[in-house]
């Protein structure tokens, strides 16, 4: 019979696992390209190895020093600095290692025929106190349709359909300055610090494409760029189509946003209306092929179906991929769901809000890229 204690067997299984990530990932060499690193002292990765199995242990540092527990080598002091540091690029290295997991794990496994995708989406990262909280805003919650305290975490994922990786984020302070709550911080525009802030007070349909840059950039790549209605502005659906991917995104019923539908500008209302729609159990209502875009006009098409949640009602969506089917456009727009249950996962079971309550927006940075690592770890 063995004399050790339960929970200390499963310590040293996470632990084995957490190791056997990192080496087969190259972990260390991905933060040292990220300049993830210190020059004496405590090695980085030691760091990051002990911030990422926190969560699964189930104690934070400050209660393994008030119980006695705090057994690693190195000071809170340490591991706060490294936290804090505003040289760390959080966001390529996210991105280094997602693109390290999929092209030499995950489409390994899966068809080549298989559609990959990539997933952008924002969900709100809220701050009880802003008010000491660099760059803290009043921001616009989608879900509760008013504005909270935080930041709205704009993020890009990958997705083949029953993976999901999470691939780089930023956290959106409010693009105006009377929104802004907490302290703005003056950093040189040329440093990565710099330009961190910068990004995070960019609107959001122009920090997508930064996003998906630095994606493309690590080594990633997708057929489908997926997104709802709250990013789907002709200005964004043809940048992104410019470079390479097609767009799937729900689409605005909005009278300010028009399409050429039969040498017409019209609004999707306007669309809707004049057309016949198909009776029945069909998939789908109605299908038309639209000109999107005023400077680079490029070729689209829009499917409108039942809106299962209010059978009166109908969604419209835009595919720039005009050779697929309409059912085809459907299911793939489906796979967007899955971005919804990394969220819930991340804030109810790996701590992604009430874990660090620091007051740098580095440390924040690197507290979201920290997380999204253990969803990569559970994930694979």
């Amino acid at each position: 019979m063995s004399i050790l204690a339960q929970n200390h067997t499963d310590e040293v299984a996470l632990l084995d696992c957490i190791q056997k990530f990192f080496a087969k990932h190259h972990v260390g060499k991905l933060l040292k390209q990220c300049n993830g690193t210190k020059e004496k002292g405590v090695p980085s990765i030691s760091l990051l190895k002990y911030k990422l199995g926190n969560i699964f242990i189930g104690r934070s540092m400050y209660m393994q020093q008030r119980t006695g527990s705090f057994k690693e080598d190195f000071s809170k002091n340490t591991f706060y600095r490294f936290l804090n540091s505003a040289k760390t690029n959080w966001l390529r290295f996210t991105s280094l290692l997602a693109a390290d997991i999929v092209n030499n794990g995950i489409k390994d496994l899966t068809d080549a025929s298989r559609k990959n995708v990539f997933i952008i989406d924002d969900s709100l990262f809220n701050r009880t106190s802003c008010k000491k909280t660099e760059l803290g805003s009043k921001v616009f919650d989608h879900t509760g349709m008013n504005y909270k305290k935080g930041y709205r975490m704009l993020t890009l994922s990958w997705s083949d359909g029953n993976t999901l990786i999470p691939v780089n984020s930023c956290l959106l302070a409010s693009s105006k300055e009377s929104n802004i709550i907490g302290p703005v911080k003056a950093f040189d525009k040329r440093t990565l610090a710099g330009k961190r802030r910068k990004l995070a007070q960019t609107k959001a349909p122009e920090a997508m494409l930064t996003l998906l840059d630095t994606a493309v950039s690590a080594g990633l790549s997708a057929e489908y760029v997926l997104f709802d209605s709250w990013f789907s502005n002709p200005a964004q659906i043809t940048a992104i189509k410019r470079k390479g991917m097609d767009v799937i995104a729900m689409i605005k019923k909005s009278s300010r946003i028009k399409y050429t539908y039969n040498d017409e500008q019209l609004n999707i209302k306007e669309i809707y209306s004049k057309n016949k729609k198909r009776r029945g159990r069909s998939k789908y209502l109605l299908s038309v092929d639209v000109i999107v875009g005023k400077e680079n006009p490029i070729p689209a098409k829009i499917v409108c179906v039942r809106n299962k949640a209010n059978r009166k009602d109908w969604l419209a969506f835009i595919c720039t991929d005009t050779s697929l089917s309409e059912e085809e456009i459907i299911r793939i727009y489906g796979k967007r769901w899955q971005i919804e249950v990394f969220f819930k996962t991340c804030k109810s079971m790996l701590n992604l809000i009430g874990e660090c309550h620091s007051l740098s927006y580095d440390a924040l940075t690197a507290h979201v890229a920290i997380v999204f690592t253990r969803y990569m770890l559970l994930a694979i």
